[in-house]
């Protein structure tokens, strides 16, 4: 009872975070699962909790997406994934995730300062980013970090950002859930605990969603700064304590 309570409070907390801002769901929750549950079961259990999530907020806000990035962001991912993976194999995931971890918290500094990047006028500059993403993804699973700071060069407002960051990661996600069946992963404690936590991930939802559409976009900005200058700190912590992360979102 005491673990099925942890998972779905941890599970509410990551979806609140991810309906919110439109990613860094899995950052929060894939640590603290894997010390309850352990990685065999907190890794296929979030590759259920994150289609969850994109889904049901792309039901009620497809229309805010940004497709002309959308689609140049998911392709380009999926070519630079292969890169990703053999890159992992040359450059010690340390090194990578503390690379990342700088960059995240780096990034968070610039814009609390209110210094403003260059803004991109086009789409087209979705492919760059979303090849970095893919060489992310395939080298640790942190593919969102990139696509959040293209959302910021172009000026999305918060509820375009978080709508067209789950029309990126539902995609992924469901081919994660997807690898997850097919390789054996799941069981019934995984959809015990789905089923436990389901109701949380709802409410955290609805939350979510209120304080994104009611967040003004100066301060929703501040809070996104400091939201990545906290993950850009929790990749230094999980890499000095060893602990895996399944996959960013």
């Amino acid at each position: 009872m005491a673990e099925s309570l942890l998972t779905a409070l941890i599970l509410f907390g990551a979806t609140l975070i991810s309906s919110t801002f439109g990613f860094g769901s899995a950052l929060f929750a894939m640590p603290l699962l894997t010390l309850l549950l352990g990685l065999s079961t907190a890794t296929p259990l979030f590759g259920l909790v994150g289609p969850t999530i994109s889904s049901i907020i792309l039901i009620r806000n497809w229309q805010l997406v940004d497709l002309s990035s959308a689609w140049r962001l998911v392709l380009s991912t999926l070519v630079g994934i292969p890169l990703g993976v053999r890159l992992v194999t040359q450059v010690p995931g340390e090194s990578l995730t503390r690379l990342l971890g700088i960059c995240l918290i780096g990034f968070g500094w610039y814009r609390l300062g209110r210094w403003r990047l260059l803004k991109l006028e086009s789409a087209r500059w979705s492919g760059l980013f979303g090849f970095v993403a893919g060489i992310l993804g395939g080298a640790y699973n942190t593919n969102g970090p990139p696509v959040v700071i293209y959302g910021e060069m172009r000026r999305w407002s918060p509820t375009e950002f978080r709508a067209t960051l789950q029309s990126y990661f539902l995609p992924t996600g469901l081919g994660i859930l997807a690898s997850h069946a097919l390789s054996g992963f799941w069981n019934e404690q995984i959809f015990e605990l789905y089923g436990v936590s389901l109701p949380g991930i709802l409410l955290a939802i609805a939350i979510g969603g209120w304080i994104n559409h009611r967040l003004p976009t100066e301060r929703f900005q501040s809070f996104l700064s400091v939201l990545l200058i906290g993950l850009g700190i929790m990749l230094w912590l999980l890499e000095d304590d060893n602990m895996a992360v399944s996959f960013c979102w």
